[in-house]
């Protein structure tokens, strides 16, 4: 991590703070970080905030670099980075997409209670067997070339007209599953080669599928309006593209360094290495960067499929019964064309979400009909004891954010940290004292996402709230982890 942020930065309200364009020399635009008093102090001790001026240096870049109040430091942009750049003359970085390319979270709501499960163990256990996780899981079903390539370019489509899943599905999966621009010949044959064996599976770090229960419910009306009600059961999945998405991501910032170093481009941060959207390496890479994130939906959409399998199995009723209809998926580490407003205008920007989720206000057409009067719902995990904050898009985002959120609670501890300091058994006692049953694939894998290494994800949605950007809808809390 980074060290102490020693510069200037100014305070602009209860939920925002700015580094001035003045303060470096290569800052085009402010830096403007979304936090609380309770926060900053966290961002200030890893220096993300020197990240998220060095963001301000690229080029073509719109509006602000922001960070939202999960940021903490990562590779070229924070964790938490925003950045909206003109989508004829900016410029992509991978950097601020991450290596896990569509690394996201995906929303199953069910229409039982915990009476009607009763015994949580079981379930539990048969989604820890049928759904692989840890460092190195392979999935359960072996694909072809051709289907790697298909998946490639259609992404959910394939694994529902492959079995995998609903048509319904697709309807509240944002971009439907697939991003359109996606072309197979920019992923080289090693990334199609990590792909092969991985997909469907939720791989190890941060990733997770989670049981909770809807504890409270915040606006009764957009609850309704996205099947949830207080007391009923739902699952949480986060993963993304695994070695594919990584494999992407790698070669790309190898061939962007060199790119840059070729055409005498300099920037503050070897790790923002991009290109321009108009070169035929930028051009590339998004296409390639589409390709991942469609693997990535494909690959939430068959643990969707796994997961409805297993509560068939186990509750010996069909899914459809159950109610167990996905709520949403979200995207965040990805880049999106877009149309918003900037300085008075109306332009057509790429936005780069890095640990960040896209947050549409009521209205946006592309916000799926079912949800439009009420706005994009926002999943945002908390640590694994703490469950998950379900939001909806508020204009403020528009307004501030190029419709821009957070993406979960944010990392106050490195993961090396958490493995040296915390205790094993501390932590699976902890979690049994609060009733979560704990499956995991291993111990440093549990220590490393222990609760400890986590802000407090009730300060970071009040933060997102009360900037405008988002409305508490709803919140879940674990009965059940599967850890990766």
């Amino acid at each position: 991590m980074g060290t102490e942020w020693k510069g200037k930065i100014e305070k602009v309200d209860e939920h925002r703070w700015r580094i001035p364009k003045e303060e470096f020399p290569w800052m085009r635009t402010d830096a403007v970080l979304y936090s609380n008093d309770r926060l900053i102090s966290t961002a200030l001790g890893d220096n993300s905030p020197q990240q998220a001026a060095n963001v301000a240096a690229l080029p073509g870049i719109v509006g602000n670099s922001m960070a939202m109040p999960d940021m903490h430091w990562g590779y070229g942009f924070p964790i938490g980075g925003v950045a909206a750049v003109d989508a004829y003359e900016g410029s992509i970085s991978p950097g601020g997409i991450g290596f896990d390319i569509n690394c996201g979270v995906r929303l199953i709501k069910t229409d039982l209670t915990l009476e009607d499960i009763g015994d949580v163990k079981p379930l539990m256990d048969e989604l820890y067997r049928n759904i692989p996780s840890g460092l190195g899981s392979k999935g359960l079903t072996r694909i072809t070339d051709r289907d790697l390539s298909d998946i490639l370019e259609s992404g959910s489509e394939w694994a529902v007209e492959n079995g995998y899943g609903w048509e319904s599905d697709l309807d509240v999966t944002e971009e439907k599953g697939c991003m359109k621009d996606a072309d197979p010949a920019g992923v080289s044959d090693r990334a199609r080669k990590r792909g092969l064996s991985e997909l469907g599976s939720i791989g190890s770090g941060n990733h997770f599928l989670e049981l909770d229960v809807v504890d409270d419910v915040f606006d009764e009306a957009t609850a309704k309006a996205y099947g949830l009600k207080k007391g009923c059961v739902t699952i949480t999945v986060h993963c993304g593209s695994r070695g594919l998405g990584h494999q992407i991501a790698t070669e790309y910032v190898q061939k962007m360094e060199r790119y840059m170093k070729a055409s005498g481009v300099q920037l503050p941060d070897r790790q923002l290495a991009c290109a321009p959207l108009s070169s035929s390496l930028g051009a590339e890479y998004y296409r390639a960067m589409c390709c991942g994130a469609n693997y990535a939906w494909a690959n939430r959409q068959m643990i969707t499929s796994w997961a409805r399998e297993s509560f068939e199995k186990i509750l010996g009723d069909s899914a459809e019964s159950m109610g167990m209809e996905v709520v949403y998926d979200v995207a965040h580490n990805i880049a999106k064309m877009e149309a918003h407003t900037s300085d008075g205008s109306r332009r057509d920007v790429l936005v780069h979400r890095k640990g960040a989720t896209r947050a549409f206000a009521p209205g946006r057409p592309e916000i799926t009909q079912k949800y439009r009067d009420f706005g994009q719902p926002v999943l945002i995990p908390g640590d694994m004891s703490t469950g998950t904050y379900v939001l909806a898009g508020r204009k403020g985002a528009m307004e501030q954010t190029f419709g821009s959120t957070c993406h979960g609670a944010g990392r106050q501890m490195s993961r090396k940290t958490a493995v040296e300091q915390l205790n094993i058994a501390d932590i699976r006692r902890r979690m049994a004292d609060e009733g979560i049953y704990l499956r995991s694939a291993s111990d440093d894998g549990v220590l490393e996402e222990a609760p400890q290494a986590y802000k407090n994800v009730s300060d970071v949605i009040e933060v997102v709230c009360g900037a405008g950007l988002t409305a508490k809808v709803a919140k879940l809390t674990p009965i059940g982890v599967v850890k990766g």
